[in-house]
C-alpha cells in the first residue's frame, strides 16, 4: 500500500508540474496574440517612435494578463519595449521562427531568465512581418505555483494511505474471524458435507495426478466405469478403463463433451488440467451418462433431417410451369430419400390444363422413378383405372388422406384390382406402400404412390406425415402449372388466330415467315402480308410492349387497324400517321378506365409497300429496326431509312424512305427479339444476322431457318416475328401505258389502242368489259379531273386497268334517278370489275379496276336494267 500511495503521489506531482507549464504556455500565448493582433500594434511599429507608443500598452497588457513580461520586438528581433529598461535595444534570442511568420510557444532557457514564453509575429495588411510580441512567465514562478499545491497533494496521499491501511486491517480481521473461529468438529462436518455432495451427484468425478495415479473418484464414476472400491491411489493403467477414455486421460489435454463408449454406455467427458497446491500438474475429469439423451437426440436429428428434406423439396419442386415436369420433380425428390419407387398419376383434364371434374375413375401415369432400372409397374403414359372399391388408392381418394400399407405381403385388398401386377411387384421386392391423394383447393388432381423395396425398412407413421406434406407442396405447384398451362394455351390460341393463318396468294414476292413465342409466354410481335391494288404488296412487322394475354390482344387491335388502314391504299407514312393518332386516342380512353390493359404507346411498326412494276419499295417505320436488304450477289445492307418515334409518342410527322430493289433481292423484316439477347447487344446481333444471310442462293424459307438456328437460343427471352421476301419484277411486256390528251375525243382513240393490246395479249374474252370500264373511268377523269391523264394496263394473275389524273377529287358512286342523264358510269364499272377503287398519289389520284382472267365478270341483268331505267 505504501508503494502504491508513493507512486500515486509522484504521478500527481509530475502531472501538476505538467499542468502548470501548460497553463503558463496558454496564458502567455493568449497575451501575446491579443497584443500582436490589436488594431494599433502594426501602425505603431511603423511609426517614427514605436517604443514610446507601445510601452504603456505593453505594461497594461502585462498587468491585465498576469504574465511576468510582455516585450515588443521589431522585425529584426530588437526589443522596443520590455519590463526591464536595460534590455530595450538589445536583440532577443531564439525568435527567428516568429520573424518568418510562425507563432510558437516554448520553455526558454537563457538570458535574461528561464521562462515559458510565447512569440507571435505582427503583420501588416499585406501579411508582411513588421514586428513581434513576446509574453511569458518566468520558470521560477511556474514552480512557485506548483509549490503552493504541494501540501494539498501530500495531504491527499496521506489520507489515502490511512484509509487503505484501515480497510486492509478490517478485511483481515473479518477473514480471521471467518476461518479461525471454526473448531475441528465444524471443519469435519463441512468436509463430510462436501464429500456427501461429491458422491451424491449424478455426474462422475475423477481426479488424477501428474503420474497417472487416481487421487479421488466418486461413486458415480465407479458405477459408470465399473471401478473397484479401492480405486483411490491406484494407477490408471491398473484400473483399465475403456480404451477411448484411457487415451483422453493419459493425454492430459483439455476436452469438452467428448463422447466415448465405456461399458455399453455413451459418456460425455470433460477434462481440465489442474496443479493443486503448486505441485505436479494433474487433471480433473467429469463423466456424464448420455445414453438416453443420445436416443432423444437421434430422434431430433431424424426430425431435423425430415424438415431439411421438405425444405429442399420446396426448392426443387415447381421450378417450371409445366405440369409433367413438376410431377417428375416430385418423383426425383422422393427417390431415394423417402422411398425406392414413386409413381405419379394425374387426371387427363389436369394434363390438358383444364379444371378437373368431380369424377375420378381413371388417371394417366405421368411420372415414374425408381432406384433400380425396369421397375415392375405400368410405364409412363398408361391409363390407371380405379374399378375396385377396397384398394388402398380408392380408400385414399374417398377419405382425402394418405393410406399406409406397411406390409404388402400381408395385405390382400391391394391385390384385387391387378393380381398379376401385384405378384410382379412382390417378386421384385416391394413390400411397403403409402398412397397419397394429390389435391389442391379441395379438388383431386391425381395420386402419388410411394413404394419401398428390399433392403429398406417398412414405412412408419412418421413417414406418412412427411409424404403428405411433400405431396401437398407438389399439389400447389402442379395446380399453378395447370392454371398457367390453361392461360398459356388460351393466349397462344388467341395469338395464333390473331396472326395470319397463311400467307395470301400473290405473284410478285416469294415470302417465308416465322413466329417464335418467348420463354415466358406469348408476346406482342406480329407480321402481315397485304396484297394491294396494282400487284403491289405491303409487308408489316410490329412489336407491342409486354408479354401475355393482354399483349396478344393489344397486338390484335394494332394488326386489325393496319389492315383497315391499308384497305384505304394509303402511303406508308400516312398510314403510320393514322395509326399513331388511333394509338393516342385509345390510350387516352384506357387511362380513364379502371382496367389492366397493356398500353399501346411504345409499340413499334415497320410498314413497307413493294411495287413490282418499277421494283421500288417504300418504307415508313415508327421506332422499329431497319430491314436487312440482301442483293442478288449476297451483299447485306441495313439502309438508313428515316426513323420516327414509336406509336403514341407523337411530336414528329412520319417520313417515308424509298429503295429500288433489283429482281431477286431479299428483304428481311424482323423484331428486336431476333438480334437482341442477354449477353449480346443489338449491334452484335445485327452483325451476326448479316453474316448468316450473306448467301446468294438461299430461298426465303432457308433464310428463315438459318436465322432461327443461328441467332436464337432454345428458349428465347423475347418473342420473335420474322418475314423474308424475295422480289420479282412484272414483265415489261405485260405493262402498257398511254398518256391521254385532256379532251373527250381522246377516249375512243385510247379505247382502240387498249383493244389492240388486249388482242396481242390474247385477252379477247375480257376486251368488251375492259373497254367499257376504261371508257367510263377515262371519261370521268377528263370531265371531272385535271391533267395530266394517264392510262396503264397491268397483266398478271388478273388484269388491272388504271386511270390517273391530276385531281384529288375522288369519284363516288350513286344511284341515278330515272330521268338523270349521268351517274351510271361507276355502277357499270362495279358490275363488270371484280374489284375497283381509288388511291391517292403525291399529285392526283389513280382509279383502278381489276378483273379475273379465269372467268369474265357477269353483271346482274336486272340491276343493269334497273339502273338504266329499263
Amino acid at each position: 500500500m505504501l508503494i502504491l500511495v508513493a507512486v500515486a503521489a509522484t504521478a500527481l506531482l509530475v502531472q501538476g508540474r505538467y499542468d502548470a507549464e501548460s497553463s503558463a504556455r496558454d496564458r502567455s500565448l493568449a497575451a501575446a496574440e491579443a497584443f500582436a493582433h490589436a488594431p494599433g500594434t502594426a501602425l505603431a511599429l511603423r511609426s517614427p517612435d514605436p517604443s514610446a507608443r507601445l510601452e504603456a500598452a505593453a505594461e497594461q497588457v502585462q498587468k491585465g494578463s498576469g504574465v511576468d513580461f510582455v516585450s515588443v520586438l521589431d522585425a529584426h528581433g530588437i526589443r522596443l519595449t520590455d519590463p526591464d529598461p536595460a534590455l530595450i535595444g538589445t536583440k532577443a534570442e531564439g525568435v527567428g521562427r516568429a520573424a518568418a511568420g510562425e507563432t510558437f510557444t516554448e520553455t526558454y532557457h537563457g538570458r535574461p531568465a528561464d521562462a515559458v514564453r510565447a512569440v507571435v509575429p505582427v503583420t501588416d495588411s499585406s501579411r508582411r512581418v513588421v514586428g513581434m510580441v513576446t509574453a511569458g512567465i518566468q520558470y521560477a514562478n511556474v514552480g512557485h505555483v506548483l509549490n503552493r499545491e504541494l501540501p494539498k497533494l501530500l495531504g491527499a496521499a496521506a489520507g489515502v494511505l490511512v484509509l487503505a491501511t484501515g480497510g486492509a486491517a478490517l478485511v483481515s480481521r473479518r477473514l480471521r474471524r471467518q476461518t479461525h473461529g471454526l473448531g475441528p468438529v465444524e471443519m469435519t462436518r463441512m468436509y463430510e458435507h462436501h464429500d456427501a455432495v461429491l458422491h451424491a451427484v449424478r455426474e462422475g468425478v475423477l481426479i488424477v495426478d501428474g503420474d497417472g495415479r487416481v487421487l479421488l473418484v466418486n461413486d458415480e464414476a465407479r458405477r459408470l466405469l465399473d471401478l473397484p472400491a479401492d480405486a483411490d491411489q491406484r494407477q490408471l493403467t491398473e484400473l483399465e478403463p475403456a480404451p477411448d477414455l484411457m487415451r483422453l486421460l493419459l493425454a492430459g489435454e483439455p476436452a469438452s463433451d467428448e463422447v466415448v463408449m465405456a461399458g455399453g454406455r455413451l459418456l460425455a467427458v470433460n477434462i481440465r488440467p489442474i496443479a493443486p497446491y503448486g505441485g505436479a500438474q494433474g487433471l480433473v475429469a467429469t463423466l456424464r451418462d448420455t445414453t438416453e439423451l443420445r436416443a432423444v437426440s437421434g430422434q431430433a436429428e431424424v426430425a431435423r433431417g425430415r424438415l431439411a428434406f421438405l425444405y429442399e423439396a420446396g426448392m426443387r419442386i415447381g421450378t417450371t410451369l409445366d405440369v409433367r415436369r413438376t410431377a417428375e420433380e416430385l418423383a426425383e425428390v422422393a427417390v431415394p430419400r423417402l422411398s425406392d419407387l414413386v409413381s405419379v398419376e394425374l387426371l387427363d383434364a389436369v394434363l390438358r390444363g383444364e379444371e378437373p371434374t368431380g369424377a375420378v375413375r381413371e388417371m394417366r401415369r405421368t411420372a415414374l422413378r425408381a432406384v433400380e432400372s425396369d421397375p415392375p409397374l405400368q410405364p409412363v403414359g398408361e391409363v390407371i383405372r380405379f374399378v375396385m372399391a377396397e384398394t388402398p388408392t380408392v380408400a385414399a381418394l374417398r377419405r382425402g388422406k394418405a393410406v399406409l400399407v406397411p406390409d404388402l405381403h400381408a395385405a390382400q385388398d391391394w391385390r384385387a384390382q391387378d393380381p398379376e401386377g401385384a405378384r410382379r411387384a412382390l417378386d421384385h421386392g416391394i413390400h411397403s406402400l403409402i398412397t397419397v391423394p394429390l389435391q389442391a383447393r379441395g379438388v383431386i388432381l391425381g395420386m402419388v404412390n410411394f413404394w419401398r423395396g428390399a433392403g429398406t425398412p417398412r414405412f412408419e407413421a412418421e413417414d406418412v406425415a412427411v409424404a403428405e406434406e411433400l405431396v401437398a407442396r407438389a399439389a400447389v405447384a402442379i395446380d399453378n402449372a395447370r392454371r398457367y398451362s390453361r392461360e398459356h394455351a388460351l393466349a397462344v390460341s388467341l395469338q395464333r388466330n390473331l396472326l395470319p393463318l397463311g400467307l395470301p396468294e400473290q405473284e410478285v414476292l416469294e415470302i417465308a415467315s416465322r413466329y417464335l413465342p418467348a420463354q415466358s409466354g406469348v408476346g406482342g410481335d406480329w407480321f402481315d402480308v397485304i396484297p394491294l391494288p396494282g400487284f403491289r404488296v405491303a409487308l408489316v412487322v410490329g412489336d407491342v410492349v409486354g408479354h401475355g394475354l393482354q399483349a396478344a390482344v393489344t397486338m390484335g387491335r394494332l394488326r386489325t387497324a393496319v389492315l383497315n388502314f391499308s384497305s384505304l391504299d394509303l402511303a406508308p407514312d400516312e398510314l403510320l400517321g393514322h395509326l399513331d393518332e388511333m394509338v393516342t386516342r385509345l390510350d387516352g380512353q384506357t387511362a380513364t378506365a379502371d382496367d389492366e390493359r397493356v398500353p399501346l404507346t411504345g409499340a413499334t411498326c415497320l410498314y413497307a409497300v413493294y411495287d413490282p412494276v418499277d421494283g421500288r419499295c417504300t418504307f415508313a417505320r415508327a421506332g422499329h429496326l431497319p430491314p436487312a436488304v440482301v442483293d442478288p450477289s449476297g451483299t447485306v445492307t441495313f439502309p438508313a431509312l428515316p426513323l420516327s418515334p414509336p406509336l403514341g409518342v407523337g411530336g414528329e410527322p412520319f417520313t417515308a424512305g424509298e429503295l429500288e430493289l433489283p429482281e431477286g433481292s431479299r428483304l428481311i423484316l424482323f423484331t428486336d427479339g431476333l438480334v437482341e439477347e442477354r449477353g449480346r447487344d443489338i449491334d452484335e446481333g445485327l452483325e451476326l444476322l448479316a453474316s448468316t444471310v450473306a448467301h446468294a442462293d438461299r430461298t426465303p424459307d432457308e433464310t428463315c431457318g438459318a436465322l432461327v438456328e443461328t441467332l436464337l437460343p432454345q428458349r428465347p427471352r423475347d418473342d420473335v416475328a420474322l418475314l423474308v421476301a424475295r422480289t420479282r419484277l412484272l414483265d415489261p411486256a405485260h405493262v402498257a401505258t398511254w398518256e391521254v390528251p385532256f379532251e373527250v375525243t381522246a377516249v375512243s382513240q385510247v379505247r382502240g389502242a387498249v383493244g389492240r393490246r388486249l388482242a396481242d395479249w390474247g385477252l379477247d374474252g375480257v376486251a368488251f368489259s375492259t373497254e367499257l370500264i376504261l371508257s367510263e373511268l377515262l371519261t370521268n377523269a377528263i370531265r371531272y379531273g385535271a391533267p395530266p391523264v394517264r392510262v396503264r394496263l397491268l397483266l398478271g394473275r388478273t388484269l388491272v386497268c388504271e386511270v390517273a389524273d391530276g385531281s384529288n377529287t375522288s369519284p363516288r358512286p350513286r344511284r341515278a334517278g330515272a330521268t338523270d342523264e349521268g351517274g351510271r358510269g361507276l355502277f357499270l364499272v362495279s358490275q363488270f370489275a371484280d374489284m375497283w377503287g381509288t388511291r391517292y398519289a403525291p399529285r392526283g389520284k389513280v382509279i383502278w379496276a381489276e378483273q379475273a382472267l379465269d372467268h369474265a365478270a357477269e353483271p346482274d341483268p336486272s340491276a343493269l336494267f334497273d339502273v338504266m331505267g329499263l
